[in-house]
């Protein structure tokens, strides 16, 4: 039941996943919307612009009803007369045209917003399968569409059938009309019904919105399974994540051993802890940390400074200091200066010996070493 439950699609859609359908092309759309906004911009422009689109029109139709009578037997003047009529209509319809060219590109911003992908453009071969195609014309979907489309024939049709009902007696009376008050009138009827019948659609786009916004949630629906997967992928597989620290280790435990033989000394606990220092007049305010490293890792870092002549030395107090106390590549505490400056003198007066001959000098002991800085000396 976990398992059944994981894998049903009851989680709504991650940020992520919203935003990937929508590069797919995957946007709430509704197309009725957008055609309410057609049509009332039609509308709109018929009603502010009648007289002068009227006037174009008019204008177009006595320039096309007068021509020479010369020109009624030649054949090319009749295509330049068609085509000087045909171009005043276009520039008589031109405002009308423009402001439905707006329309229809603002009125899919008012849901989805404006989407341009190439993705939703690629050929899908899925779609041909005849299968699915019959599992299309019986989904959910399909059944919305067809509810919308009985509502909004019925709504139109019957207030198509309310204005006419409505206007009987002044229809009847346009016939008794003169033509000039006639077709003043016709035109109100005309219009007060196409408003009346674009305001039914209002009703149809309240319920289409809604629906599409629900319809494209539930499609992008994920499981808890998904959630999970996407987390995964966001956060790194945790394999792939331990690999690439064990990586990064190695690569910092290299360097880390490439410092050693560039080291002026190596203290030590002499075998549990191995510590590393390295320090230069000109270039460094205080002794350095280059290396340090535990058990199997102290043991490399004596091995490669006995093959380098680096100096080890046994200190095991100031090794579980500086190992505890101090990271890679920083400079000592403060409380271990003078200690490390004992050892540092001893390391140097080592070098000179073994170049110029000499007595050895003596290893120092009871390095001031604070307890508070010895895990061991703290601890007791």
């Amino acid at each position: 039941m976990a398992e059944e439950s994981d894998l049903e699609k009851t989680e709504p859609a991650s940020p992520e996943r919203l935003e990937k359908a929508r590069a797919e092309g995957q946007v709430a759309r509704s197309r009725e919307l957008v055609t309410f906004v057609m049509l009332v911009t039609c509308l709109g422009g018929l009603w502010s612009m009648g007289d002068m689109i009227g006037g174009n029109f008019g204008n177009a139709m006595r320039n096309g009803l007068q021509f020479e009578r010369t020109s009624a037997f030649d054949p090319s003047h009749m295509m330049v007369h068609a085509q000087t009529a045909v171009l005043h209509a276009l520039q008589a319809l031109m405002p009308l045209l423009i402001m439905m060219l707006v329309a229809a590109l603002l009125a899919p911003m008012m849901l989805g917003g404006w989407l341009l992908s190439t993705k939703s453009l690629a050929p899908n071969f899925s779609k041909l399968n005849p299968v699915a195609g019959i599992g299309r014309m019986f989904s959910t979907e399909t059944l919305a569409e067809l509810v919308k489309t009985i509502i909004k024939s019925l709504l139109v049709g019957g207030v198509a059938w309310w204005v006419i009902t409505d206007n009987v007696s002044a229809i009847m009376a346009l016939m008794s009309e003169p033509i000039d008050a006639a077709l003043p009138h016709t035109l109100q009827v005309v219009a007060r019904g196409c408003a009346l019948i674009i305001g039914s659609l209002l009703l149809v786009v309240a319920i289409d919105v809604p629906y599409q916004l629900w319809s494209h949630a539930h499609k992008l629906r994920m499981s808890r399974e998904d959630l999970r997967q996407e987390q995964k992928e966001n956060d790194g597989d945790p394999q792939i994540k331990a690999q690439i620290r064990r990586q990064q280790q190695q690569m910092a435990k290299r360097r880390m051993m490439a410092e050693v033989p560039k080291a002026d000394i190596i203290v030590t606990n002499p075998t549990h802890f191995a510590v590393a220092l390295k320090y230069r007049d000109k270039e460094m305010r205080a002794p350095r940390v280059v290396a340090k490293g535990a058990d199997l890792v102290a043991l490399r870092i004596r091995t490669i400074a006995q093959e380098n002549l680096i100096p080890v030395l046994e200190a095991p107090p100031l090794a579980r200091a500086l190992y505890r106390h101090t990271e890679l590549g920083h400079e000592i505490p403060v409380a271990l200066y003078a200690a490390v400056a004992e050892v540092l003198a001893w390391a140097y007066q080592l070098h000179h010996q073994s170049r110029d001959g000499g007595t050895p000098p003596r290893a120092p002991t009871d390095l001031p070493v604070p307890l508070s800085l010895d895990p061991l000396g703290l601890s007791a």
